[in-house]
């Protein structure tokens, strides 16, 4: 079992508030043209995925994701009572790290909105594809926890699987919608920077991936009992 709900929400908040710290934070940095490139953004969003469930998966799962806890528990794997305290928790750690990028990054990091989530209309992507997009790669990223990590497949490597799930996603959606996948990692640097031109399509397309994912290895891959709160 788990750690009571309290300590799992003090993780969820400390490894959400890490992804966007650090993975907007590249994103900063690269738009910034202080270092690093599309690679750095993609690592540094993988590799923190990566750690923090290596560091926290016993204590709350370490989903640090709203949409993906919602897939989990459309997919039979997390308990009902720790959804929405498990979505706070994550959308406040997002925030707060929103916040610290501004105080770190200042007017200028702001200017560019903090690594912030867009989709790309000057490369011709459509709403429509980047919110195809954007459920796609949510798809993938709550098939991979749920596979690797809840039915315990990958065994002690499903953080690498994860991590790197995410990793390949920003690899190819970054440059068109920023890949978030996650509404926390949309939320945070948008409401820090007042970043908001088509917010709603991440915090919708990436829970519509999430859930269909659940309810795909619920319904047709009838997945073995497994549980992140076991």
């Amino acid at each position: 079992m788990l750690p009571n709900l309290t300590q799992s929400l003090v993780a969820e908040f400390i490894g959400t508030f890490a992804l966007i710290l650090l993975g907007a934070g590249a994103g900063t940095l690269v738009g910034l043209d202080i270092a690093g490139s599309l690679v750095t953004i993609a690592l540094a969003h993988g590799f923190t995925v990566m750690l923090f469930a290596y560091a926290f998966g016993d204590v709350s799962g370490s989903i640090i994701n709203p949409a993906a806890t919602l897939g989990l528990f459309a997919g039979g794997a997390l308990e009902g009572r720790r959804v929405i305290p498990y979505m706070m928790a994550q959308i406040l750690g997002a925030i707060v790290a929103g916040f610290v990028l501004r105080l770190v990054f200042g007017d200028e990091g702001v200017a560019i909105g903090l690594g912030a989530t867009v989709v790309n209309k000057g490369v011709g992507v459509s709403l429509g594809a980047a919110f195809l997009l954007e459920a796609i790669g949510t798809f993938f990223l709550v098939n991979s926890i749920i596979n690797a990590a809840v039915k315990g497949k990958a065994g002690h490597m499903a953080p690498v699987a994860i991590g790197m799930t995410v990793a390949a996603c920003v690899f190819m959606f970054g440059p068109l919608t920023g890949a978030s996948l996650n509404p926390a990692r949309t939320l945070g640097p948008a409401i820090a920077a007042g970043v908001y031109d088509d917010i709603w399509l991440f915090l919708v397309a990436t829970c519509v991936g999430a859930i269909l994912a659940g309810l795909f290895n619920r319904a047709f891959l009838r997945a073995e009992s497994g549980s992140v709160t076991q």
